[in-house]
């Protein structure tokens, strides 16, 4: 490389040589991958060639790393077991384990000519005929009155929540100590003169069942206000203002604005309590005791489950499961039922 040089002294231009800059080094060839590597690389590919940012870096089998510990417990605390009683099902097992013999149909055959079965199934079914309807309008009409900001309204909305909080043991305790024959309520009415006797709410057979379900209703309408105290927000305010001005009252806007609102809230509402209803068994055992009331007569089907599938001496595994497998059937039918009707609304 050449370039001009003028001398000050004489004025004459000459042409000097710089040196050319040297070349950069050439990179060292990195390493070739080892066969780990090249392995590893084969069996977990990377993103699609469109993918930039973050994505450049993810792996397929990212998504699937987070979510396996919630499909590892789905799997052994949901799938296995509903698979094992199935299988169960089909069997002699005890409850205790022991050898276990196939026996086919016989214990469905055995089912569906037990009286104390459909009793039970009948108790489950009249459980939830009545405590779901009072449970999806119950809440909902709670959850009107306390929507409001008013000025100490957060007490009463803690006060209608806590018997959610409370464990179901000791809610059954309480309400054995309200409705015993000595109890606070026959008591009380005694004291007014409004009954000669104690009523039996703890030995008759349907006034337990309907003491049960007081003990559901007043336990789950805390929660399920919640569920519409969320939906009701929702609700334009602007729809209750034009009916009000068209001179609407409170009954016909509850009818026409606010139930139509809330209408998918409701058979939310309705397919959980009717799950619910056909699991309840906390509630017969406390009011009925460890019998299900006077001869059996208030056991619901999971009470029946326990006394049939689960008893070490007489207990038969194989039958329990069976009849645990018609619930299943039960709770599946409601279920599409509900979700039916949800979309025959919503078209």
């Amino acid at each position: 490389m050449t370039a001009q040089i003028t001398n000050p002294a004489s004025g004459v231009e000459a042409l000097a040589s710089t040196p050319a800059p040297a070349p950069a080094p050439a990179p060292a060839p990195s390493p070739p991958p080892s066969r780990l590597r090249r392995l590893a690389r084969a069996a977990l590919p990377g993103p699609a060639p469109g993918a930039n940012g973050a994505a450049m870096y993810r792996r397929w089998w990212l998504p699937w790393l987070w979510t396996a510990p919630a499909i590892v417990c789905a799997v052994v605390f949901g799938v296995f077991p509903f698979l094992n009683t199935v299988l169960l099902s089909f069997t002699n097992a005890k409850p205790l384990g022991g050898a276990a013999s196939f026996v086919g149909l016989d214990n469905y055959t055995r089912m569906f000519q037990d009286d104390d079965f459909w009793l039970a199934t009948r108790n489950s079914i009249l459980y939830a005929v009545i405590v779901v309807p009072l449970m999806v309008l119950l809440p909902l009409m709670l959850a009107v009155l306390v929507e409001k900001n008013l000025p100490g309204i957060g007490f009463f909305r803690s006060a209608f929540y806590t018997p959610v909080l409370a464990s179901s043991v000791v809610v059954g305790l309480s309400w054995q100590w309200l409705l015993a024959d000595d109890g606070l309520v026959n008591t009380w009415l005694e004291k007014a003169h409004l009954i000669r006797s104690a009523i039996p709410f703890l030995s008759d057979s349907w006034l337990i069942l309907l003491s049960a379900m007081g003990l559901t209703l007043w336990k789950g309408l805390g929660w399920y206000m919640v569920f519409y105290l969320a939906a009701l927000g929702n609700v334009p305010k602007e729809l209750h203002e034009a009916a009000q001005m068209d001179g609407a009252g409170a009954i016909r806007r509850f009818w026409n604005i606010t139930i139509p609102g809330v209408r998918t809230a409701m058979m939310l509402v309705g397919t959980l309590t009717g799950i619910g209803s056909l699991r309840v068994f906390t509630e017969i055992y406390m009011l009925g005791s460890s019998t299900g009331g006077p001869g059996g007569a208030d056991r619901t089907l999971p009470f029946y489950i326990r006394d049939v599938g689960l008893d070490p001496i007489t207990g038969n595994a194989g039958y329990g499961s069976a009849v645990s497998v018609a619930l299943f059937a039960l709770t599946l039918g409601l279920t599409l039922l509900a979700q039916r009707l949800t979309k025959e609304d919503e078209s």
